[in-house]
């Protein structure tokens, strides 16, 4: 019994040296009762592998670091993956929004580094973005924003995915890309 005990624990730690967390947020939050009120915290937390999987957690108790370990493990139960372009940055510009947040996030040449601000910024470091400019847009609220950041990154398709929804080939989106074929050439005179 003590055995599978210390292998399961082993298993957790690698687990938890594979990913790295950055807290983005921590909020005093009080519930009025009859006796007065009852302080609590409330944090926001964002777990990633660097690696282009990345999630985000709340957790709430009386003590910090017990908000802290809560909002973590929600983290690591709700990420999701995220394609990247050549493991450095984005497939392609992309939106995202929630509530009043909006967010633009634009694939960058390399060595440019992740510009953007706050909690995005730490939702594309956990993920392992390398080069990116983001633009944080409406609300400050650092859940708004992170919640805007992922719904951006739920968008974001590799040319493999968008090759097989056009049923055309890899090599054709890509071309495309290459080209700068966002808009159609000007007819000559």
């Amino acid at each position: 019994m003590a055995r599978e005990d210390n292998r399961r624990n082993k298993r957790d730690e690698e687990q938890d040296n594979e990913f790295i967390d950055r807290l983005v947020h921590i909020n005093r939050v009080a519930k009025t009762v009859k006796g007065g009120r009852n302080m609590s915290f409330a944090a926001l937390v964002i777990v990633g592998d660097e690696k282009g999987r990345v999630g985000f957690g709340k957790g709430k108790a009386r003590e910090v670091p017990e908000a802290i370990r809560k909002a973590t493990e929600e983290a690591k139960k709700t990420m999701i993956r995220v394609p990247l372009r050549e493991g450095r940055t984005l497939h392609h510009d992309v939106r995202g929004r929630h509530g009043a947040g909006k967010i633009v996030m634009r694939s960058a040449p390399p060595g440019t580094g992740v510009i953007a601000g706050g909690p995005m910024r730490a939702v594309l470091e956990c993920l392992g973005v390398q080069d990116v400019v983001g633009k944080s847009v409406g609300t400050s609220n650092p859940y708004n924003m992170v919640r805007a950041t992922f719904d951006a990154l739920k968008r974001m398709e590799s040319p493999r995915m968008i090759a097989n929804k056009r049923g055309k080939k890899v090599a054709e989106i890509v071309e495309r890309r290459n080209d700068g074929a966002s808009a159609p050439e000007a007819l000559e005179a």
